[in-house]
């Protein structure tokens, strides 16, 4: 109304500027029929113009904007499948149009993310759901007096490996937190990642003998990397654990290390079982086990976390696999200049 009272206002002015112009008093021009029809000319022309330009208004900003705040409070009580239509064509496409978009843009991120958490929260209560039903039920077997020495010794086991799973569990789910938020990253320093290789495979020594595993390592003498130790150091036990989880006995597993112009690029290869093209696509996921069965020791979180390592530091992590043929994983760090 303010609007259309101004247009007005403004309209009646400049409609008597012609008669204002002749120095005519207004009392005269009141007296004057081509005056007032004159005036009522001008008075219908604004009120033509006032009635297009809030018909204008509407269509352009008023019925937009009120679509945007229903699909933004549809998106607020938690509906993310909302989708606003754009107005104009591809080739005709406006400001509001770019708003929409962006919109949509938005919701459908923000569904992705709800996605995600909800299966996270699913992922870890069924994580976690598994170990502490083993220690529930194992202890509650320990209390028997029936027991003998063995199946007491069996179930302490047991329990003492459930624990173990859902202390790595939760150390993983820490350690990936904590990724994500930079907030581990200490400085980067010099050391010889030969050496670290080495050493880690040194920690599966009993596990290689036990699976009777062949080892073969092609690397050099020293090759100096900058980066952060005690994080590539859990990279190359992923890789070295997942190589020995997945392999039949009797298999070997490759390691290759190379220097190239700016950067080392390490090679770990086995003669596992392989993975599929999909499981390709999603190995590098929270809690993705190609495995479905969960009949592996494990909990998804291992890859997903040399992933943001590699990325978090600077190096890249890539995988090439066929089943029945094995994995090849392929780490890339920078040079220590």
């Amino acid at each position: 109304f303010i609007e259309f009272l101004s247009i007005f206002c403004t309209l009646m002015i400049l409609s008597s500027l012609p008669a204002m112009m002749y120095g005519t008093p207004f009392k005269q021009l009141l007296q004057n029929d081509y005056v007032l029809w004159y005036i009522l000319y001008w008075l219908i022309v604004t009120c033509i113009i006032c009635l297009i330009t809030a018909w204008q208004k509407k269509k352009t900003f008023s019925k937009p904007l009120t679509k945007l705040r229903t699909a933004s409070k549809a998106v607020a009580s938690g509906d993310f499948s909302v989708y606003i239509e754009p107005i104009h064509s591809l080739d005709k496409r406006d400001y509001m149009d770019a708003m929409f978009e962006d919109f949509n843009h938005m919701v459908k991120e923000l569904g992705s993310i709800e996605t995600l958490k909800n299966d996270f929260i699913s992922n870890v209560s069924h994580e976690i759901k598994t170990p502490l039903s083993i220690i529930q039920n194992y202890s509650a077997l320990l209390k028997k007096d029936t027991l003998c020495q063995e199946e007491r010794e069996a179930y302490l086991t047991i329990i003492m490996n459930a624990t173990k799973k859902l202390t790595n569990l939760v150390s993983n789910i820490l350690k990936l937190n904590k990724l994500e938020n930079q907030e581990i990253l200490s400085p980067s320093s010099s050391y010889d990642l030969c050496r670290q290789l080495s050493d880690c495979l040194l920690t599966f020594e009993y596990e290689l003998e036990r699976k009777h595993i062949e080892v073969h390592m092609d690397i050099e003498d020293k090759a100096m990397v900058k980066t952060e130790e005690d994080l590539m150091q859990i990279v190359w036990n992923n890789l070295f654990s997942n190589a020995i989880k997945f392999m039949e006995p009797g298999g070997s597993i490759y390691i290759k290390q190379q220097s190239e112009d700016d950067s080392i690029l390490v090679e770990v290869r086995d003669t596992g079982c392989g993975m599929t093209e999909e499981t390709l696509q999603h190995i590098f996921d929270k809690f993705y086990q190609g495995d479905t069965s969960h009949s592996q020791e494990g909990n998804g979180l291992g890859l997903a976390l040399a992933y943001r390592i590699m990325e978090k530091t600077g190096g890249t992590i890539s995988v090439t696999s066929k089943v029945k043929e094995g994995t090849s994983f392929f780490v890339r760090i920078p040079k220590d200049e």
